[in-house]
């Protein structure tokens, strides 16, 4: 039964305009190829869950041909980014039981953590997966009341503690599962580069642009 509405978070991968923080290492395009590399590892990943109904929530349309055929595409729509997600979220939980939250810059974040993410809704109503920086990676949930996001500081080291405490607040039981990290800057992008060529973590279409990205020039 697919039972969790797993909302991917992501813009189109145009250069100048995706994953603009890693440019200064892999040049314009190079992080545009990233940024597709990276939706291509998550959508492979999210699709694989048999629970899962996997929805790409979208800042706009997508030109044709970037995506697979048959993505069931969302309009994330106007405000900050706590705006976008309420609005996603919410459409979320009138179709499924539960949503889940995830961003596109993760590649290679294994399946046990959205596994867990998922069997640790039955016992409360909020799971976060905590990023390195501060944010989150993923936010399950089972219920969330309108206004539950507004006026957070988003992208910033008290992301996920702010918010954390906004859902408390409002009454919601709140639970983690393990850290991960996403990749929004050129420190971030050679720890997955360790950790791929290390074999912790697998993402194949990012590690083929990495390669590219990597080869001296004839």
């Amino acid at each position: 039964m697919r039972d969790v509405a797993l909302c991917v978070f992501a813009k189109p991968p145009r250069a100048g305009e995706a994953k603009t923080r890693l440019a200064p290492a892999v040049g314009a395009e190079g992080a545009a190829d990233l940024a597709r590399a990276f939706i291509t590892d998550t959508w492979s990943r999210v699709t694989r869950l048999p629970w899962a109904r996997p929805i790409l929530a979208s800042t706009e349309s997508w030109p044709e041909g970037l995506l697979p055929a048959g993505v069931e595409v969302w309009q994330q729509g106007e405000g900050d980014l706590g705006a976008r997600m309420e609005h996603i979220l919410l459409r979320a939980l009138e179709v499924c039981p539960a949503a889940m939250a995830l961003g596109a810059d993760i590649p290679g974040l294994p399946l046990a953590h959205l596994e867990a993410a998922r069997a640790t809704l039955e016992d409360a109503d909020a799971v976060f997966g905590p990023s390195d920086d501060g944010g989150f990676y993923l936010l399950a949930l089972r219920r969330l009341p309108v206004g539950a996001f507004a006026n957070l500081p988003w992208s910033q080291p008290e992301t996920r503690a702010r918010t954390e405490a906004r859902l408390k607040s409002l009454g919601l039981t709140v639970a983690h599962v393990a850290p991960f990290f996403d990749v929004d800057v050129p420190a971030d992008l050679e720890r997955l580069e360790v950790e791929l060529n290390a074999g912790r973590i697998q993402a194949p279409a990012t590690a083929a642009v990495l390669a590219t990205l990597r080869r001296p020039e004839r």
